[in-house]
């Protein structure tokens, strides 16, 4: 089970977005690298083709999970931790103790 999952909302700890906010568009785990939205943006140059207009593309790159942590309720950074309720292993916020959706 990991501990950052797509759809969750996560605060960038490090680099030069730190301090926003974004949610996990997706999840490279064997590259340790998440996709934020409006998180880590960069301006790629495109050719244009039949299909695509050229020009300059601002597109998000991915970010190390390192520089991530999970948002709880309130918004702020949490750790994450996991536990068995009603049989099921679940997430929980170490702030806050509560199970994070997911």
């Amino acid at each position: 089970m990991q501990k950052i999952r797509k759809g969750d909302s996560v605060v960038v700890l490090a680099g030069k977005d730190k301090g926003r906010t974004g949610e996990v568009l997706q999840v490279m785990p064997k590259d340790n690298r998440a996709l934020v939205r409006g998180v880590n943006v960069v301006v790629r140059h495109q050719r244009q083709t039949q299909a695509q207009e050229g020009g300059l593309i601002r597109k998000e790159a991915p970010i190390h999970l390192s520089n991530l942590a999970v948002a709880d309720k309130d918004g702020k950074a949490t750790r994450v931790g996991f536990e068995v309720r009603d049989g099921k292993k679940v997430r929980v916020a170490k702030t806050t103790g509560d199970v994070i959706n997911g």
